[in-house]
């Protein structure tokens, strides 16, 4: 099975953003890599990934880049997120700061193949995230049998929105609502992580 294009919107969801979001609309710079993956590990959402310390350093690092650079983009153009390893900070942005398509950096970890393994098992991985982060943000017991088009209403899509759209919406809304942000309601954002969730599982299924 091959992976999606590079193209943001063909990339596979990686839940870290949402709570890396989090961790930097509290304490805007100072950040590293490590450090924020120390931190995603406080709240028990960084587990090991690899038996192999090498290995392990490396995925952790991928999926934080990974999610940086995908977040980076979806902040635009009302703040920017300096995404370099050892200087991370969230912004506002003055207009000066652009995404460097070209750069390689930025390249490498947007592309999945990077991370050395296939599809499914990137999926499964990302999976065992959501699963830890929505028991993080309190996911209540919401019947798997809801309906695709309630989903998709709680979305505010229409009933044939394509995927490209549904993801597209997904993330408008999750940084509306999330918590920690200034037009944040935890409940509407733990909604929209259902129905988003629920919706990628028809997909996939």
């Amino acid at each position: 099975m091959t992976l999606p294009e590079r193209h943001s919107d063909e990339q596979p969801e990686n839940p870290l953003i949402w709570p890396i979001l989090g961790i930097l609309e509290k304490q805007h710079d100072g950040w590293m890599v490590h450090t924020l993956a120390d931190a995603l590990k406080q709240q028990d959402l960084m587990k090991t990934l690899d038996d192999a310390p090498d290995q392990d350093l490396f995925k952790r690092n991928f999926l934080l880049m990974n999610a940086l650079y995908q977040l980076q983009e979806m902040l635009l153009p009302e703040q920017w997120l300096q995404a370099h390893a050892m200087d991370i900070r969230l912004m506002a942005n003055t207009g000066t700061q652009q995404i460097d398509t070209a750069d390689p950096l930025r390249e490498y970890y947007l592309d999945w193949q990077n991370y050395e393994t296939d599809g499914d098992a990137i999926r499964e991985l990302l999976s065992s995230f959501w699963k830890r982060y929505q028991q993080h943000i309190g996911q209540r017991n919401v019947s798997n049998n809801v309906s695709w088009q309630h989903d998709l209403a709680i979305l505010e899509l229409p009933a044939d929105a394509s995927p490209v759209q549904i993801r597209r919406q997904w993330r408008r809304l999750a940084l509306r609502w999330h918590p920690d942000r200034p037009s944040g309601d935890s409940d509407k954002f733990r909604e929209a992580c259902e129905a988003w969730q629920r919706i990628q599982s028809r997909l996939h299924s």
